[in-house]
């Protein structure tokens, strides 16, 4: 069986010329007719390669191109097209991870030689119809349930509910269901309770069939496999009345539609919201709510089990550095222990973001403590600004920094210069030369205080 490919392009002529072309080659052929359409197609079944157009009308193949390579972390080479191309685009295009560029009008003897040489020079190039669905990281005994409870939950069919606060880990956790799950073959999906915010979200729900063209839904692009729907909690009236129906019934109708369709996927849903309590206050539909509160999982936040963020920074360096070649970087002791200690609001979410920040910002091989706090005082909103100002030199900016960083620590420790040392990981003697060095009076600024 040969490769399945993803075209996308706006022109509905180009899409079914490619089509044909490809099928007659014996390829797997998927179309999308714009960015919206790409993304769903990438996160239920990443293909073997992608046809990307440049230009089109939601959103630019460059800006599409980025998106896949750093935050969906596609492996599938993309050959980028366009009709108004330029020497200028191109090189961007390439820099950026496009593998090749083909101008359009599309030569028919082009086109094939550029899918043949790209598949045959990528390394397992093949159907790939399913992302990887690994474990939640984590040794903690949190993780430990965690992951005991999905795999009790896989065994069954029955509809999965997880609850966690944004960032979390939900989808990781979803897929990882559908993973051991008997549906693991089939196609997973994972979508947003905003995307169906454009006042058409029962048509892709449900799918429609307008003037003879019939649009399949999520529900049916899940045939055989598993729709994760986060956050459910978001969904309108409307969608949540449709949502119940689906589940209650087990069917549904396209939109405009006449022929009842028989539902065969897992439904798995996401929420940062105690639902009874959004049932209370009139805002969910209780019979949903009954609906979907099948197999309530948790999904613990990064603090409550933080002794797992030594864990999950070295596996974010590596993935980082094999899916987007960002440079290897180690933590010292002194900065894994702070990030040990960090309340992290924006959970593994967050933590993924500031490794990625490391990776790319850092000139040295080893991240330091020092580099690790002004990060974290970056993203503190009641952390106070530092001060930094690009024009300065190294030691002169580096030397603001330390100033507002331990100041804004002795003022959280009711300026004991012992509680801050042990705070910072640093050596009393030597805290109070470096207090010294930076013009910092911990007696007078103390005074001022009482």
């Amino acid at each position: 069986m040969k490769a399945t490919i993803l075209v996308v392009d706006d022109e509905p002529d180009i899409c079914s010329s490619v089509k044909d072309i490809l099928e007659d080659e014996g390829y797997t052929v998927i179309t999308a007719e714009n960015g919206a359409a790409a993304r769903r197609v990438v996160r239920g079944r990443q293909p073997d390669m992608i046809l990307l157009d440049i230009w089109m009308p939601d959103i630019d193949g460059i800006s599409l191109l980025k998106e896949f390579t750093a935050d969906m972390g596609l492996r599938a080479p993309v050959v980028m097209m366009s009709g108004h191309g330029t020497v200028e685009t191109a090189v961007e295009a390439t820099r950026l991870g496009a593998r090749d560029y083909i101008e359009k009008p599309l030569s028919l003897a082009k086109l094939l030689h550029t899918v043949e040489k790209t598949l045959a020079t990528t390394p397992s190039a093949g159907p790939r119809n399913q992302p990887g669905y690994s474990a939640p990281l984590g040794k903690s005994t949190q993780m430990q349930h965690l992951r005991e409870r999905l795999e009790h939950a896989a065994a069954f069919d029955t509809t999965v509910l997880l609850i966690g606060e944004p960032g979390s880990g939900k989808t990781f956790c979803a897929r990882y269901l559908h993973g051991c799950g008997k549906r693991r073959n089939g196609p997973f999906m994972d979508i947003h309770s905003c995307s169906f915010r454009d006042g058409n979200g029962a048509a892709l729900l449900l799918g429609s069939e307008r003037a003879g063209t019939v649009t399949p839904g999520l529900l049916e692009q899940c045939q055989g496999g598993t729709l994760f729907l986060d956050d459910v909690a978001e969904l309108d009236a409307g969608l949540q009345e449709t949502l119940a129906a689906v589940l209650s019934t087990g069917q549904w109708v396209r939109l405009d539609g006449r022929d009842v369709q028989n539902l065969d996927a897992r439904i798995i849903v996401g929420t940062r919201y105690r639902l009874e309590q959004e049932v209370r206050a009139g805002r969910f539909r209780e019979d949903l709510y009954h609906l979907l509160n099948v197999a309530p999982i948790p999904v613990p936040p990064l603090r409550e089990h933080a002794e797992d963020v030594t864990e999950l920074l070295q596996y974010y360096v590596n993935l980082l550095g094999d899916r987007e070649g960002l440079p290897y970087r180690s933590f010292s002791v002194a900065a894994q222990n702070r990030l040990r200690h960090y309340h992290w609001p924006g959970n593994i979410r967050q933590l993924e973001n500031l490794v990625r920040r490391m990776l790319v910002g850092g000139l040295e091989s080893q991240i330091e403590l020092d580099e690790v706090e002004m990060i974290l005082s970056s993203q503190q909103e009641d952390a106070e600004p530092v001060a930094t100002h690009f024009n300065l030199p190294l030691r002169q900016a580096r030397e603001q920094f330390e100033k507002a960083y331990l100041e804004y620590h002795l003022r959280q420790t009711g300026w004991s210069v012992g509680k801050v040392a042990k705070q910072v990981g640093m050596e009393r003697t030597h805290l109070y030369r470096k207090l010294k060095s930076l013009g910092i009076d911990t007696r007078r600024d103390k005074q001022s205080q009482s």
